[in-house]
Parts: structure tokens; sequence; C-alpha cells
């Protein structure tokens, strides 16, 4: 015979209580499961993908192989002792528990290091994706087409910077130009060599020692010929040009890894800008009044 509160025809008190406090029991067991499992969490066990947690933050197992590896190079880290794993774990650990503490204190925001790291690993994620890219061959050409005079060989020159007195520089000038050697005019009209350049030089190296003025002058210069009279504030100048081997423009091919590199280049830069520009219309930026 059934029992009076199992007779499911009838109604019963003791029945729905008892239904009622078991589907409690499994209510707050899967609550429970649920809460002790999710992600983020406090939690007792190590998950097997890690070999740490410090605060609840992991050190990953494959992060830890990987500094085994940096540390102890060509060794195999399975024939590794005990001892050794443990140290390197506890220098992961302690690296993690002082950028814990960095983040309490809010280090990123006063030390000027820490903030130049954060902003180039930001600009290094942003240009990952473009760096990564492979551009076409067509938009490559393009870029080349449009720079070309900015590919060429460095062009080499070997010259004289002569310095003379004002009277006698026209004289000097003239001389040099009719092929008198730089030294006879030198000894014939009182003048000197200013040093600044050193036998044969790279066109940036001699732009560098004689300056902007004065290498636009040189570089202009054919073989054994004589600038006109140049005043500078350190004298007067006639450049005498002993060889000069100006840049000779590369072709597409010779000049392919370059011309990718300064698309790339210029693509990061462009993607960073509207980054910044993304960065800024979503911040709310204040600036005293003396400044706007």
């Amino acid at each position: 015979m059934i029992p009076k509160w199992m007779d499911i025809s009838q109604v019963s008190l003791t029945r729905s209580l008892v239904l009622s406090g078991v589907a409690a029991v499994i209510g707050i067991g899967i609550a429970g499961y649920a809460l002790f499992t999710a992600k983020g969490t406090s939690t007792l066990v190590v998950p097997p993908e890690d070999i740490a947690l410090v605060n609840q933050q992991p050190v990953a197992r494959s992060d830890f192989d990987l500094q085994l590896r940096a540390i102890y190079g060509q060794v195999d880290i399975n024939k590794l002792s005990q001892a050794d794993r443990i140290k390197v774990l506890d220098s992961m650990i302690r690296e993690e528990l002082y950028v814990q503490r960095g983040k309490e204190l809010d280090v990123a925001s006063v030390d000027s290091d820490v903030r130049a790291a954060m902003v180039a690993a930001v600009e290094a994620g942003i240009a990952a994706d473009v760096m990564a890219s492979n551009p076409a061959d067509d938009k490559l050409r393009a870029w080349y087409d449009a720079h070309k005079d900015t590919y060429s060989n460095e062009g080499v020159m070997t010259a004289r910077d002569l310095v003379f007195p004002a009277d006698t520089a026209a004289a000097a000038q003239k001389a040099l130009s009719s092929g008198t050697s730089p030294d006879a005019a030198i000894a014939q009209f009182k003048g000197k060599d200013s040093g600044k350049l050193n036998g044969e030089e790279f066109y940036f190296a001699a732009k560098i020692h004689l300056g902007d003025a004065l290498f636009a002058v040189a570089r202009a210069l054919p073989n054994g010929g004589a600038s006109a009279v140049t005043t500078a504030p350190d004298g007067v100048h006639v450049i005498y040009m002993v060889a000069n081997k100006p840049p000779v423009p590369l072709s597409y091919e010779e000049a392919y890894s370059r011309v990718r590199a300064d698309f790339q280049k210029a693509a990061v830069d462009r993607v960073q800008k509207a980054d910044e520009g993304f960065f800024r219309k979503r911040a709310n930026i204040l600036i005293a009044a003396d400044l706007k």
C-alpha cells in the first residue's frame, strides 16, 4: 500500500514540502558550484595550465617553461633539479608580487620609465597588424614612384674647404678655376684649409662637417671645379672639388627592402594617428585656460 503522502493523485502538504526542500538543495548546489568555479573567483586549486596563482593571478606553465629555457639555454628542462625549478618559480612569483604592488601604488602614473614602456607597448600593439601584413606589389611600386628621389646610393666626395682673406679670395678663386692647385693657391693668396673635410667622405658626413649652406655649394661642383666665393661667419670660403661621385638612383628591385619598410612605417603612422584621434575623442580632457 502506497503511503498517503506519496500518492500523487491527491494533494499532500508533506509531499510538497519534501519536493520543495529537495529542489532547494539542488538549486543551492548548482549555484554554489557555479559561484566557486566561475572565472575570476577565488580558488584553492591551481589549474593544470598554470604553475602557480599569486593573489588569484595565474603564472602560466607555458611562461614558466619559457623562463626555464631562457635561463638554462640548451639544457633539457625536464632534467633540471627541483631546486632549480623552484628557484625560477620564486623569481616569477616575486615579479608578479611587485607588479601587483606597482598597480596598487599606481606606479605607471608617476614613473617616467614605466609610462614610456606602456606607451611603447600600446604603440607596438597598434603597429603589429600593419607590420604583419603583406602589402601588394602595385602599392609598393606606387610608393617607390612617388618617392623615387629618396632611393639612391650614398654620394661620395673628396673636397677641400679653403678660407682666404676677403681681399684675396676672388683672385684665389680665379686661380683655382684656372688650374692652380689648392696648396699653391693657399701659399700665394695667404689662405688656409679649414680642416672641416678629411679626404673622401660620404655626402651625409660632408654635410655635417660643412653645414647646409657650404654643402649645397660643394655638391654641385664637378671634378676639379672651384666654387664661387662664399662668405660665412667664420671667413670667406672657396670649395675645391677633387672628386665628386653624386648619388645614383636605385631601381625598384634594388630598393625593394627600403621601399617596403618605408611604406609600412607610413602605414603604421597613419593607424597610430587614427587611434590617437579615437582615444582623444572618447577621453575627457580638460586644459588650463592659459594653454587653450
